[in-house]
C-alpha cells in the first residue's frame, strides 16, 4: 500500500526546468514510487488527479507551490518532503560553481545597469505576468523575445504596437525560436553563418529551415521569431513586418525565408504585397496553403520546409537570380501598383477557379461567385465588389442563354458595366477557341474593347487569356492579333495571367513607423534573461554576454497586492 504526503509552499516560485528537476530528484529518493512538482494552477492540480497524485484534502491557490510525493511506505514519504529544501540548495549551490556572476539581481532595471549594453531582454515567466515584464523591458528601450505563452490576445496586440511605435520587435508570445548576430535563442539550433535571414511565425518550424539551409551548406544571417499569432488578423503581421523590412536593410542578408503555420488570409495578402518590395528573393511557405505558383516576380513559394530550404540555398547559389519569368517586362515596373480594382469576367469554370486559386494570395478582398473559401462569397452576382473574380457559365446566369462561350452577350453587357465604375483598373477575360466556340470571339470583343476604353477617364487595363491551337477554326494567330491591336495585353495561359496581375495589382502600405534598428541586430549580442536558467545557460555558453535575474512574481504572487503596489509606484 502507498501513502501520499504533500507540502504546499504559499507565493513560492520557481522557473519549471527548477521544479522539472526538483521532481526528479525526488523521483530518485528510496522508497518514491511516484511525484509531482508543479505550480497549483487548475491545468496542474488535474494532471496531478489524473496521476492519482492529488488527494482531495489539498488546498491550494494557483500561485502556490504544490509539491506531492507517493511513496512505499510513511516514512519514505516523510523524509523525501524533509529534502526538498536541500535537493533546492543543492541545485543553486552547483549552479553557482558554474556562474561566472558574483551577484545575480532582482529586477530588471537592476539588470539593465549591470549590463547596459543588453538590447534583447527574454522573458519565459508564467503568462500572467509575462506582459508586465515586456512592457517594462520595452519602456527600457529593449528587444523582447516572449517565449511565455498564456499571454492575452489583447496583451500581444498592445505589446507589439507599443514595440513598433519605438522601432523594437517582440518576438512572442509563445515565440520559441531566434536566431540574431549568430547567437541562438530559446530552442534555437546551432547553424553557420550566412546570407539567409528567416521570418518564422512557427519554432521548429524555422529550427527545420534553419538546419537544412545548414546541412545543404547555407548560412543564416538572422532568424526572426514572430510568434504564433502575429499572423492573425487581429495581429495585423506587426512583427513579421518588422522582420521582413529590416531583413530587406540588411546587406548581409541576399535571401529571406518567410515560413509560417496557416495566417489568416488577409494578412497572407499583405505580407506577399510586402515580400514584393524588397527588391530581394523571398521564399515563401505557409504550412497548409497551396502556393498560388511556383515563382512570382522575385517570389518563390515553397510546398515543404526542406524545399524552402532547398530554394534558399539554390537562388544563393545562383548569381543570375531572376526576379521575374516575364521575359518582356521589367518586374520592378510591374510593381507600380495599380490602386485600383480587378474584374474577371470568364466564360470558363476551371479558368476562373484557377485564377482565383492562384489571386487569392494577392488580393484582398476578393470575391467569387465561385469562391474557395465562404469569405469570397459574392452574395449578388450581378453586382462585383472590390476585386471580384466571375464565372459567367455558373447556372446562375445560364437560365435561358447559350453558354458564353457562343454567345457574348452577357460579357459584354458586363464589360460595359465594369468598366463604367471609375475603381476598376483592370478587366481580365478569357477567350477560349475551339469546336463548337464562336466563330470569332475577337470580332465581338475588339469594338467593345476599343469603345470603353475610349470612354474611360483614367486607367483601364484589358487582360485576355487565349486558349487555342493553330488548327483551331477561329485562327489563334489572327484573334491575338486582333485582340492585341485593341490595346489587350495577351497571355496564353492561367499562370502567366495570374503572375502580370499579382504584380501590378497588390496593394502594400509602406510602414510609416521607426524602423528597427540594423546596427542593434549586428552587434555582439548581449541579453537580460527574465525566467528559465536554462536560457541564461544556453546565451552564455554560445559565448554571448548575458545577464539573469532571480525574478520572483511581484508581491509574491498575490495579485490584489500587486495591483495595489503598481498603483502606488504610478
Amino acid at each position: 500500500m502507498t501513502v501520499i504526503k504533500w507540502n504546499v509552499r504559499a507565493g513560492a516560485y520557481y522557473d519549471s526546468v527548477v521544479l522539472m528537476q526538483l521532481q526528479r530528484g525526488l523521483l530518485g529518493l528510496p522508497g518514491v514510487v511516484d511525484a509531482g512538482v508543479v505550480m497549483a494552477t487548475q491545468a496542474n492540480r488535474d494532471l496531478l488527479a489524473a496521476n492519482n497524485l492529488l488527494p482531495d484534502s489539498i488546498a491550494a491557490n494557483p500561485d502556490d507551490l504544490l509539491i506531492v510525493v507517493k511513496a512505499n511506505a510513511d516514512s519514505s514519504a516523510t523524509d523525501a518532503i524533509g529534502k526538498v529544501d536541500e535537493l533546492l540548495t543543492r541545485r543553486k549551490s552547483s549552479n553557482s560553481l558554474n556562474s561566472q556572476e558574483d551577484f545575480r539581481p532582482r529586477s530588471l532595471s537592476a539588470a539593465v545597469k549591470q549590463l547596459p549594453e543588453a538590447n534583447w531582454v527574454l522573458i519565459s515567466v508564467p503568462g500572467r505576468y509575462a506582459a508586465g515584464v515586456a512592457r517594462e523591458a520595452l519602456e527600457l528601450g529593449k528587444h523582447v523575445f516572449l517565449y511565455s505563452d498564456n499571454v492575452s490576445l489583447e496583451d500581444e496586440i498592445a505589446l507589439k504596437k507599443a514595440a513598433r511605435e519605438k522601432g523594437l520587435l517582440v518576438m512572442g508570445p509563445d515565440c520559441g525560436t531566434a536566431i540574431i548576430n549568430g547567437i541562438g535563442l530559446g530552442f534555437a539550433n546551432r547553424v553557420r553563418r550566412g546570407a539567409i535571414g528567416v521570418v518564422g511565425a512557427s519554432g521548429t518550424g524555422t529550427q527545420a529551415v534553419t538546419s537544412h539551409i545548414h546541412k545543404l551548406g547555407g548560412g543564416i544571417s538572422h532568424a526572426i521569431g514572430t510568434g504564433g499569432r502575429d499572423l492573425k488578423s487581429d495581429v495585423g503581421a506587426i512583427t513579421a513586418h518588422q522582420a521582413l523590412d529590416v531583413l530587406a536593410r540588411d546587406p548581409e542578408t541576399k535571401i529571406i525565408v518567410l515560413v509560417s503555420k496557416p495566417p489568416s488570409p488577409d494578412i497572407a495578402t499583405q505580407l506577399i504585397s510586402a515580400a514584393m518590395e524588397t527588391d530581394k528573393p523571398v521564399v515563401i511557405y505557409f504550412i497548409g496553403h497551396p502556393p498560388p505558383a511556383r515563382k512570382i516576380g522575385n517570389l518563390q513559394f515553397a510546398i515543404s520546409l526542406s524545399e524552402a530550404a532547398e530554394i534558399s540555398v539554390g537562388e544563393l547559389e545562383d548569381s543570375r537570380i531572376e526576379h521575374s519569368r516575364l521575359e518582356t517586362r521589367d518586374s520592378k515596373s510591374l510593381r507600380e501598383v495599380s490602386s485600383l480594382y480587378l474584374r474577371g469576367l470568364f466564360s470558363g469554370g476551371t479558368l476562373a477557379y484557377e485564377t482565383m486559386i492562384g489571386l487569392q494570395a494577392f488580393l484582398s478582398p476578393l470575391y467569387s461567385n465561385s469562391p474557395i473559401s465562404d469569405s469570397q462569397i459574392l452574395s449578388d452576382p450581378l453586382h462585383s465588389r472590390a476585386h471580384t473574380i466571375i464565372d459567367l457559365g455558373d447556372e446562375f446566369f445560364m437560365v435561358g442563354r447559350l453558354h458564353p462561350m457562343i454567345d457574348n452577350d452577357l460579357r459584354i453587357r458586363r464589360m460595359r458595366q465594369e468598366a463604367a465604375d471609375p475603381e476598376v483598373g483592370m478587366l481580365l477575360i478569357d477567350v477560349v477557341l475551339g469546336e463548337g466556340s464562336h466563330p470569332d470571339p475577337a470580332g465581338e470583343l475588339v469594338p467593345v474593347i476599343k469603345e470603353i476604353r475610349e470612354k474611360r477617364i483614367g486607367e483601364l487595363e484589358i487582360v485576355a487569356i487565349v486558349i487555342g491551337t493553330d488548327d483551331d477554326p477561329q485562327n489563334l494567330q489572327s484573334q491575338i492579333e486582333q485582340l492585341k491591336e485593341a490595346g489587350a495585353i495577351i497571355f496564353r495561359s492561367v499562370t502567366e495571367a495570374v503572375e502580370y496581375i499579382s504584380l501590378r495589382c497588390s496593394r502594400y502600405t509602406p510602414n510609416t513607423y521607426p524602423p528597427v534598428n540594423l546596427e542593434q541586430l549586428k552587434q555582439p549580442l548581449a541579453a537580460i534573461n527574465v525566467g528559465l536558467e536554462s536560457f541564461y545557460e544556453s546565451l552564455t555558453s554560445q559565448g554571448a554576454q548575458a545577464v539573469h535575474v532571480e525574478w520572483r512574481p511581484p508581491a509574491g504572487g498575490n495579485e490584489k497586492l500587486a495591483t495595489l503596489l503598481a498603483k502606488m509606484k504610478n
